[in-house]
């Protein structure tokens, strides 16, 4: 509570905290009035944009629902995970990772440089505090955010000038609903509540999901000695994890500079077949259009393998068509095929849960709960309104997304500051004027 006074403190001092007094008999809860902007959400995208904001002397409020910095990487990530893109593409802006850190960085790794991010740049969230509402007050020209604490009665209502959703598009989990799903009287969890293999030996398990995540967990699981199936839906591109000495992303990222998306989508499917051979033999169909103009397309994002496809090609790892049905031990394919497993695990990812607490906008989707701008214009809204971390480009476009934001504050920070001094030097002349 010394910080929540001390934010009070602070805006006396601002030349337009008067206006927030027409608010006063419509809030019921404690009010704060925040100098700057306040961020939701202390993951990688809401630490990136207060860095950037905190550059250009402008404070910042995060507000983070969980205990701890980047709950997702913390609390809802497997213990083998490291990061799919080389670290170049995914540090914070301003702070590059340690030179003696691997080219892909461990989870671990990953969030000891975010701890050092955050006490690098002084960053201090506001933990177990829920955003319920957020929404933008006409009335006043402020954004009003009302929060929880771990208790209930713990409400506490934040005005601000700007306000920067860095949720994520992680938020919640995705569960779909499988026909005999509570029949199944095996496992079914989550990839959020998947740690290692280790629990699975010996075990028949179906890995629902062909994304990176279900990929790597099949590949976690074979090599802890259980027996994965893979479900394979829908079309996927599988790519090297490294070409020509390169990484295949930092590879492709060369080749657009100087030549059309799909001049580099056949080059890349090209050395895909040369070194992973025709991986439609193994179930694993590949989409009409190339890897990078789909991903453009719709964010969909190529798998890179790790060594997955050896196991599948090995005959380790399964590849199985979609589920009609699960029984009390077995699940029954759409092709009609019938087999046993001890357990189900969930690789269907994630979703935004932005459009269940900002109110009064149309700028995210209620479908996906996205921006409905695609990138790279999705980062703005009106009356303040930023977001940072929703580009489907992973941490390169979080970082992209927080220096655009720290950058048109300023314009405005700017203005409001020299308001401020004018207002402050006319008050003192009034006073002297006046003793005088």
């Amino acid at each position: 509570m010394d910080y929540l006074k001390e934010l009070e403190g602070k805006s006396a001092h601002d030349c337009y905290h008067h206006q927030i007094k027409v608010m006063d008999k419509m809030v019921s809860s404690p009010k704060i009035w925040v100098h700057g902007p306040v961020i939701v959400g202390a993951g990688p995208s809401g630490l990136a944009a207060a860095a950037c904001l905190k550059q250009k002397d402008i404070p910042s409020l995060i507000l983070e629902k969980a205990e701890c910095l980047a709950s997702m990487w913390q609390h809802k990530t497997y213990d083998r995970l490291c990061l799919h893109l080389p670290k170049q593409f995914c540090q914070l802006p301003l702070m590059p990772f340690p030179k003696n850190f691997p080219s892909y960085p461990t989870k671990q790794q990953f969030l000891t440089y975010l701890k050092n991010y955050a006490e690098h740049f002084d960053l201090k969230p506001a933990f177990s505090t829920t955003v319920v509402s957020a929404e933008f007050d006409h009335r006043s020209g402020f954004w009003r955010v009302k929060t929880e604490g771990m208790k209930k009665n713990e409400e506490v209502e934040y005005v601000c000038k700007w306000l920067i959703v860095a949720t994520g598009e992680n938020a919640e989990e995705v569960v779909p609903q499988i026909e005999g799903m509570g029949e199944f009287e095996g496992t079914i969890l989550h990839t959020s509540l998947y740690k290692s293999g280790s629990m699975f030996c010996g075990k028949n398990v179906l890995v629902v999901g062909c994304g990176n995540s279900g990929m790597e967990v099949c590949l976690d699981l074979c090599n802890h000695n259980a027996h994965p199936s893979l479900v394979v839906r829908d079309t996927v591109h599988i790519l090297p994890q490294q070409m020509l000495g390169k990484s295949t992303f930092g590879l492709s990222m060369c080749l657009l500079k100087c030549f059309p998306i799909r001049f580099v989508d056949q080059f890349l499917l090209l050395m895909s077949h040369f070194m992973l051979g025709d991986t439609s033999q193994f179930g694993l169909n590949r989409p009409k259009l190339g890897p990078l103009e789909l991903k453009n397309l719709n964010g969909k994002t190529p798998v890179l393998d790790v060594g997955t496809l050896a196991q599948i090609r090995s005959g380790k790892i399964k590849v199985c068509r979609g589920i009609k049905r699960l029984t009390q031990h077995t699940v029954e394919f759409v092709d009609g095929k019938v087999k046993n497993f001890d357990a189900i695990i969930l690789a269907t990812g994630y979703k935004s849960n932005v459009p269940s607490w900002l109110k009064g906008t149309d700028m995210f989707s209620e479908k996906d709960g996205l921006p409905k701008k695609p990138f790279p214009n999705g980062w703005k809204g009106e009356n303040g309104l930023y977001t940072v971390g929703f580009t489907k480009r992973g941490l390169l476009g979080a970082s992209i997304d927080a220096k655009k934001i720290a950058e048109d504050i300023q314009h405005s920070w700017k203005v409001i500051e020299e308001a401020t001094h004018v207002l402050h030097d006319v008050r003192k002349k009034n006073t002297k004027i006046f003793y005088d």
